[in-house]
């Protein structure tokens, strides 16, 4: 079977890849099992809480993420090297997600069979 990486690498609502990745993600596991989704530099602000998109006209599109449990996405990592340079935590996520070194997130995208970045 072959496996489906997503790559989210924007920050949110600065253009629309976020939001257009997250569709096409909940789309694609209508078709495939495997899926696994990183986040890699500003796009780990993406699954921040309390986003206010309102104030510059955006979508709140974070709390759609939630959604990924209900369609059996459970593979999702977050670069912990982003998380440094940006000063977050994961405690302020709207999901659950594993942290890894970006070496190692390298290594798990590299062993996806198709990979969509975003």
């Amino acid at each position: 079977m072959k496996s489906l990486g997503f790559v989210f690498k924007s920050l949110p609502h600065s253009v629309s890849s976020g939001r257009e990745g997250l569709d096409a993600l909940l789309a694609a596991s209508a078709y495939c099992e495997h899926i696994q989704l990183f986040f890699v530099g500003g796009a780990v602000a993406q699954l921040l809480e309390d986003q206010q998109p309102d104030k510059i006209l955006s979508r709140d599109y974070s709390a759609t993420f939630k959604l990924m449990e209900l369609y059996d996405i459970e593979d999702v990592y977050v670069c912990q090297d982003s998380l440094d340079k940006m000063g977050l935590s994961e405690a302020s996520f709207v999901i659950d997600v594993q942290t890894l070194p970006a070496h190692s997130m390298a290594e798990k995208i590299h062993h996806c069979d198709v990979v969509l970045t975003f």
